[in-house]
């Protein structure tokens, strides 16, 4: 009699998060080798299960094919790049980065990095660049993403977190104006809760210059000229004073400075704000009515609004309406920003910012830098202050910044100026950069060094709620890949530093809760067993005290029922308050784990008397307003299959095929009198370069204005064109306005 084998045990599925946007969807990986599956992960909140094209391909690229496999060095006999060991490479860079030191001073060596490391590296690499550097010049490209609403939230609330609330709340408050995103194509799997919304009776503004599929989904499409949503936010709250719709209750109780906002609003009438913007007054009016007709309401914004010379004010703009309205510090209701890098959130609280220390502290605060500094074991005043901000940083290239260690940012294409960027790049002493493929900017670099991408490490991040993650290890690295936070040990050791960088990313992530502590992101109560166990926990989560709220959030369920993670709602008499005076939380004794903070500002603001402030702000126009000579406007922004600069997704065939290149979105009126066809090529010219694309003639954008995705290199590079004017707050370029004029491209 013979017996069938027993089924082989189905490979083990490996819990994990997605390696692109900031909603880090949750997923499931099983396989080895180059032979990994994407499996749907139903448990994670966030997404539920669904995945976009980006998501399901991550894993092509782990294939040795299109990554990098070995260090490379250029050699001074070729002028190539070519293999080398990683004792070499190392030595190589180290020796780059001391001999511009020695030469030029501490300042003559910047370190430039990303919005996609994990919160270990981009804690490790503001410490190496501040203990073992010794240099100010750290910044990285998430100035890019957000940095204009971090602003604006500091302003206002005392603290920067992208979402006060988890996206669960989103379809139960009553209207959501979302002003600047395309979320069914920057981050698909989020376009439910805005369908949920609508499902639940509730209404959606889009405001946004073109009809994008987001837009097609909305109650309300406003279509403002780019450049004019300062305008737009402050007429809109004209006519909610000029009609008696402000929350004077809120107003009076809970906020400080309406009487000047208020001002600076009315001298936006709205017809004014219909010339500025090319928005009717009769769709101002509708707008107005949905929104405070509504319950609760929501204004969510992104880089429309944001990208701006005039970001900082623009958001402070939308927030104004907000607090107006009554719609912050209450649940269901709010200001939030939709962060766009994949670690965007996490990666500015932890110190690669210009201006900031781990957990959100001030590098300016001799308070901060006690506290830091004593956890990093050096003298306080050994740390150097502020440095430049990212555009400043890479302009200052090969002139006052003679060395750079660039790590998981690719700025040859997703600079401002880009080819004044590259142009900077290449004239640089000695360049060394830490990717996981040969991006544009690792061709110019002196030494490559291959890393680890997200399916081969573990660590952190923390998404666009302020919801930290553990990204799980699932493969083993090829033989010649090491972490980044291996590359920084390695490094720091050449250069003097034995101890204080230690490659264990929870070890590093130990070190990190401590320098936290106490901070504005504290994330000092936070494990990574905990991680694994909660499905992430929202900061700000103190060590101790888990009864004890933060003085500026509660644990509150959608209906507005305060409980702990896990815990009963609060006894009908209300929570009790402990002796420091803030709300305590039925659940939890006194002194056990804090449950985190998904929802701030409910109890107060982060500001020091608790009350949000109104900013007072005016319309200006863009830095660079169109004339005669360049007519048109050009904004630029994402398509759903591919992914900031494509330096990884450019590499994935299925992606490829569904956004092979870019093209320019033009207007059928617009198009008629440049003389172009759709897809024949197109000249869009600025006052900083020319880039040719194929023309894509819609209906679904302004007749003024033209659209360029920003994903690829070469003659299609969008940010060839786009204007580095910079908000005096925030730092931020003006990606999303500058004026351009089309020509024909003949033979």
């Amino acid at each position: 009699m013979s017996h069938a084998p027993a089924p082989a045990p189905a490979p083990a599925l490996v819990p994990t998060h997605c390696p692109y946007c900031s909603l880090q969807c949750g997923m499931n990986l099983r396989g080895s080798g180059e032979t990994v599956e994407v499996v749907e992960r139903d448990d994670f909140p966030v997404n539920r299960g669904a995945l976009c094209g980006k998501g399901r391909t991550a894993p092509a690229v782990l294939s040795s094919r299109v990554r990098l496999t070995g260090p490379l060095v250029r050699r001074p006999a070729t002028g190539r790049l070519e293999p080398a060991t990683w004792e070499e490479a190392l030595r190589v860079t180290a020796d780059g980065l001391r001999r511009t030191r020695a030469r030029h001073g501490a300042d003559a060596v910047g370190v430039f990095g990303g919005g996609g490391l994990t919160n270990e590296k981009a804690y490790a690499l503001g410490k190496f660049a501040r203990v073992v550097l010794g240099t100010s010049q750290i910044d990285y490209n998430g100035r890019f993403c957000m940095s204009s609403a971090a602003a604006a939230h500091n302003k206002a609330f005392g603290l920067d977190r992208g979402l006060p609330f988890p996206l669960e709340d989103i379809p139960r408050t009553g209207c959501v104006v979302l002003v600047g995103s395309n979320l069914a194509e920057t981050m698909p799997p989020a376009l439910r809760y805005l369908t949920e919304l609508k499902d639940n009776g509730g209404s959606l503004i889009v405001i946004d210059p073109r009809r994008t599929k987001t837009a097609e989904q909305a109650d309300l499409h406003l279509a403002p000229r780019p450049g004019t949503d300062l305008a737009l936010a402050l007429g809109l709250l004209h006519l909610v004073v000029a009609q008696g719709r402000t929350d004077e209750e809120f107003i009076r109780e809970r906020t400080t400075g309406w009487e000047d906002a208020r001002a600076a609003a009315m001298a936006h009438w709205p017809e004014l704000v219909e010339r500025i913007t090319g928005v009717g007054v009769p769709q101002l009016r509708a707008a107005v009515a949905l929104f405070c007709d509504a319950p609760h309401a929501m204004v969510l914004t992104a880089r429309g609004p944001e990208q701006q010379s005039k970001g900082t004010d623009t958001v402070g703009a939308w927030i104004n309406l907000a607090l107006a309205t009554g719609n912050a510090g209450r649940p269901l209701a709010g200001y939030g920003c939709l962060t766009g890098q994949g670690n965007g959130q996490g990666g500015r609280e932890h110190g690669q910012k210009a201006d900031q220390l781990p957990g959100y502290r001030r590098l300016d605060d001799p308070a901060a830098r006690a506290h830091v500094a004593g956890v990093w074991g050096v003298d306080p005043d050994s740390l150097p202050g502020p440095g430049r901000s990212a555009y400043e940083l890479l302009d200052a290239l090969g002139r006052d910044v003679r060395a750079l260690l660039l790590m998981g940012s690719n700025p040859v294409v997703s600079a401002p100026r880009a080819a004044h960027v590259e142009e900077r790049i290449r004239s640089l002493d000695f360049l060394a950069v830490a990717d996981v493929v040969l991006s544009e900017t690792a061709e110019l670099a002196d030494v490559v060094l291959p890393v680890t991408q997200w399916a081969e490490e573990t660590g952190t991040t923390t998404n666009l709620e302020g919801r930290v993650l553990l990204r799980r290890r699932a493969l083993t690295p090829p033989p010649g890949v090491r972490s980044d936070l291996e590359v920084m040990h390695g490094l720091a050791g050449l250069l003097g530093h034995e101890k204080g960088f230690p490659t264990d990313p929870e070890e590093v992530f130990g070190e990190l809760r401590r320098a936290s502590s106490g901070g504005p992101a504290d994330y000092a109560g936070i494990s990574y067993r905990r991680l694994e166990e909660e499905q992430g926990v929202f900061w700000p989560c103190p060590e101790t005290g888990g009864a004890a709220v933060t003085p500026y959030g509660t644990a509150v369920t959608p209906d507005g029922t305060a409980v702990t993670a896990g815990g009963p709602p609060e006894e009908p008499d209300g929570p009790a308050a402990g002796p420091d005076g803030h709300t305590r939380q039925a659940g939890r004794p006194a002194g056990g784990p804090h449950p985190g903070t998904p929802r701030l500002f409910l109890e107060r603001f982060a500001t020091p008397d608790g009350r949000a402030r109104f900013v007072p702000v005016v319309h200006r126009e863009a830095a660079e307003p169109t004339d005669a000579e360049y007519p048109v406007v050009l904004t630029t922004g994402r398509v759903v299959a591919q992914y900031q600069s494509g330096a990884q997704t450019r590499r994935v065939d299925e992606l490829n095929a569904a956004a092979p290149g870019p093209f320019v979105e033009l207007h059928p009126q617009l198009a008629a009198r440049v003389g172009v066809a759709d897809g024949e090529p197109v000249a869009v010219v600025s006052r900083r370069g020319r880039a040719v694309a194929p023309a894509r003639v819609s209906e679904a954008i302004r007749p003024d204005t033209v659209f360029m995705p920003f994903h690829w290199p070469g003659a299609g590079r969008a940010n060839t064109l786009t204007n580095p004017a910079l908000d005096p707050t925030s730092r931020m370029p003006e990606f999303k306005v500058c004026a351009v004029r089309l020509e024909r491209v003949t033979a």
